[in-house]
Protein backbone atom coordinates (compact mmCIF):
# COMPACT_ATOMS: atom_id res chain seq x y z
CA UNK A 1 0.00 0.00 0.00
CA UNK A 2 1.17 3.31 -0.91
CA UNK A 3 1.00 6.18 1.59
CA UNK A 4 -2.02 8.50 1.40
CA UNK A 5 -2.46 12.15 2.31
CA UNK A 6 -5.68 12.65 4.24
CA UNK A 7 -5.58 16.13 4.29
CA UNK A 8 -3.92 19.03 3.59
CA UNK A 9 -4.06 22.45 1.93
CA UNK A 10 -7.12 24.71 2.46
CA UNK A 11 -9.15 20.90 3.42
CA UNK A 12 -6.84 21.24 7.03
CA UNK A 13 -7.52 24.87 7.36
CA UNK A 14 -11.36 24.35 7.14
CA UNK A 15 -10.91 21.46 9.41
CA UNK A 16 -9.16 23.48 12.25
CA UNK A 17 -11.29 26.48 11.95
CA UNK A 18 -14.22 24.09 12.11
CA UNK A 19 -13.03 22.82 15.74
CA UNK A 20 -12.64 26.17 16.67
CA UNK A 21 -16.44 27.02 16.10
CA UNK A 22 -17.41 23.39 17.70
CA UNK A 23 -15.54 24.72 20.81
CA UNK A 24 -17.27 28.27 20.58
CA UNK A 25 -20.45 26.33 20.62
CA UNK A 26 -20.53 24.77 23.71
CA UNK A 27 -17.54 27.28 25.82
CA UNK A 28 -19.24 30.17 24.30
CA UNK A 29 -16.74 33.03 25.37
CA UNK A 30 -14.26 31.00 27.43
CA UNK A 31 -14.53 32.47 30.93
CA UNK A 32 -14.91 28.85 32.70
CA UNK A 33 -12.56 27.01 30.12
CA UNK A 34 -8.94 26.53 29.70
CA UNK A 35 -6.70 24.61 27.03
CA UNK A 36 -3.90 22.08 27.75
CA UNK A 37 -1.95 20.90 24.72
CA UNK A 38 -0.79 17.37 25.50
CA UNK A 39 3.29 17.50 24.79
CA UNK A 40 4.95 16.91 22.35
CA UNK A 41 2.71 17.21 19.23
CA UNK A 42 -0.58 18.22 21.10
CA UNK A 43 0.44 21.56 21.66
CA UNK A 44 1.18 22.66 18.35
CA UNK A 45 -2.28 21.74 17.43
CA UNK A 46 -3.82 23.46 21.02
CA UNK A 47 -1.60 27.02 19.86
CA UNK A 48 -3.26 26.73 16.45
CA UNK A 49 -6.71 26.08 18.15
CA UNK A 50 -5.72 29.16 20.84
CA UNK A 51 -5.47 31.04 17.67
CA UNK A 52 -8.02 30.68 15.95
CA UNK A 53 -10.37 31.48 18.99
CA UNK A 54 -8.49 34.54 19.52
CA UNK A 55 -9.54 35.45 15.57
CA UNK A 56 -13.11 34.70 15.88
CA UNK A 57 -13.28 35.84 19.22
CA UNK A 58 -10.87 38.57 20.47
CA UNK A 59 -12.47 39.72 23.39
CA UNK A 60 -12.17 36.57 25.07
CA UNK A 61 -9.41 35.46 27.81
CA UNK A 62 -8.08 32.18 25.81
CA UNK A 63 -5.65 30.21 28.63
CA UNK A 64 -3.53 27.30 26.97
CA UNK A 65 -0.88 25.39 28.71
CA UNK A 66 0.65 22.45 28.26
CA UNK A 67 0.99 19.53 29.71
CA UNK A 68 3.48 16.82 30.00
CA UNK A 69 2.66 13.16 30.58
CA UNK A 70 6.45 11.38 30.25
CA UNK A 71 6.25 10.05 33.78
CA UNK A 72 2.53 9.27 34.00
CA UNK A 73 2.52 6.91 31.17
CA UNK A 74 2.60 3.74 31.83
CA UNK A 75 4.80 2.27 29.45
CA UNK A 76 7.50 4.51 30.68
CA UNK A 77 9.85 1.99 32.54
CA UNK A 78 9.97 0.12 29.61
CA UNK A 79 12.04 2.09 27.20
CA UNK A 80 15.44 2.04 26.78
CA UNK A 81 17.92 4.62 27.79
CA UNK A 82 17.36 7.73 29.34
CA UNK A 83 13.99 9.64 29.37
CA UNK A 84 13.82 13.30 28.19
CA UNK A 85 10.25 14.56 29.44
CA UNK A 86 8.88 17.71 28.00
CA UNK A 87 8.34 20.91 29.55
CA UNK A 88 4.80 21.22 31.66
CA UNK A 89 4.12 25.15 31.35
CA UNK A 90 0.63 25.65 33.39
CA UNK A 91 0.43 28.81 35.18
CA UNK A 92 -3.18 28.42 36.55
CA UNK A 93 -5.10 26.45 38.68
CA UNK A 94 -7.70 24.11 36.80
CA UNK A 95 -9.67 23.78 39.66
CA UNK A 96 -13.90 23.98 38.73
CA UNK A 97 -12.86 25.17 35.28
CA UNK A 98 -13.72 22.67 31.77
CA UNK A 99 -10.81 21.62 30.71
CA UNK A 100 -9.97 20.57 27.12
CA UNK A 101 -7.57 18.46 26.24
CA UNK A 102 -5.56 18.02 22.69
CA UNK A 103 -3.48 15.62 21.39
CA UNK A 104 -2.84 15.15 17.18
CA UNK A 105 -3.35 11.51 16.93
CA UNK A 106 -6.02 9.42 18.97
CA UNK A 107 -5.16 5.71 18.85
CA UNK A 108 -4.83 3.47 21.93
CA UNK A 109 -6.48 6.24 24.58
CA UNK A 110 -3.11 5.88 26.61
CA UNK A 111 -1.89 8.94 26.37
CA UNK A 112 -5.07 10.73 26.78
CA UNK A 113 -5.17 8.48 30.01
CA UNK A 114 -1.43 9.34 30.94
CA UNK A 115 -2.63 13.19 30.62
CA UNK A 116 -5.95 12.91 32.55
CA UNK A 117 -3.44 11.54 35.38
CA UNK A 118 -0.84 14.33 35.17
CA UNK A 119 -3.51 17.16 34.67
CA UNK A 120 -5.11 16.25 38.51
CA UNK A 121 -1.83 17.88 39.80
CA UNK A 122 -3.48 21.34 39.13
CA UNK A 123 -6.72 20.87 40.37
CA UNK A 124 -10.00 19.20 39.94
CA UNK A 125 -12.04 20.24 36.62
CA UNK A 126 -15.36 20.92 36.43
CA UNK A 127 -15.45 18.89 32.94
CA UNK A 128 -12.66 17.24 30.96
CA UNK A 129 -13.35 17.22 27.22
CA UNK A 130 -10.94 15.67 24.48
CA UNK A 131 -10.34 17.31 20.98
CA UNK A 132 -8.13 15.45 18.64
CA UNK A 133 -7.30 16.26 15.07
CA UNK A 134 -7.02 12.48 14.06
CA UNK A 135 -9.43 9.81 15.68
CA UNK A 136 -7.65 6.29 14.94
CA UNK A 137 -11.09 4.54 15.47
CA UNK A 138 -11.46 0.51 15.94
CA UNK A 139 -7.72 0.29 18.45
CA UNK A 140 -8.66 1.47 21.84
CA UNK A 141 -7.05 -0.53 24.60
CA UNK A 142 -8.68 1.87 27.31
CA UNK A 143 -12.45 3.12 26.48
CA UNK A 144 -11.81 6.82 25.66
CA UNK A 145 -13.61 8.75 23.16
CA UNK A 146 -12.64 12.20 21.54
CA UNK A 147 -15.91 15.07 22.01
CA UNK A 148 -14.48 16.95 19.02
CA UNK A 149 -12.89 15.37 16.20
CA UNK A 150 -11.02 16.27 12.52
CA UNK A 151 -11.07 13.76 11.04
CA UNK A 152 -11.80 10.02 11.01
CA UNK A 153 -9.31 7.53 9.96
CA UNK A 154 -9.96 3.18 9.71
CA UNK A 155 -6.54 2.21 9.85
CA UNK A 156 -4.80 -1.24 11.33
CA UNK A 157 -2.03 -1.73 13.21
CA UNK A 158 0.64 -2.57 10.28
CA UNK A 159 -0.35 1.60 9.50
CA UNK A 160 0.69 4.75 11.39
CA UNK A 161 -0.95 7.88 10.62
CA UNK A 162 1.63 11.21 11.02
CA UNK A 163 0.50 14.82 11.24
CA UNK A 164 3.00 17.35 9.92
CA UNK A 165 2.95 21.15 11.02
CA UNK A 166 4.13 23.86 9.11
CA UNK A 167 5.71 25.08 12.30
CA UNK A 168 7.83 22.18 13.02
CA UNK A 169 7.48 20.13 9.60
CA UNK A 170 6.83 23.12 7.21
CA UNK A 171 3.58 22.04 5.71
CA UNK A 172 0.53 21.32 7.53
CA UNK A 173 -0.68 17.49 6.29
CA UNK A 174 -2.05 14.33 7.69
CA UNK A 175 -0.55 11.32 5.79
CA UNK A 176 -1.29 7.44 6.59
CA UNK A 177 1.94 5.12 6.31
CA UNK A 178 1.82 1.71 5.72
CA UNK A 179 4.92 1.11 8.53
CA UNK A 180 7.49 -1.09 7.67
CA UNK A 181 8.90 -3.88 10.18
CA UNK A 182 12.14 -1.26 10.85
CA UNK A 183 9.33 1.18 12.06
CA UNK A 184 7.97 1.14 15.23
CA UNK A 185 5.47 3.81 16.93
Amino acid sequence: MQNLTLLDGQKFQITLQRLCHQLIENHDDFSNSVILGIQPRGIVLADRIASGLKQILPQADIVKGNLDITFFRDDFRRKEGLLVPSSTEIDFIIEGKKVILIDDVLWTGRTIRSAMDAMLAFGRPEKVELLVLVDRRFSRHLPIEPDYIGIKVDSIDSQKVVVTWRETDEEDRVVLFQKTDKQQD
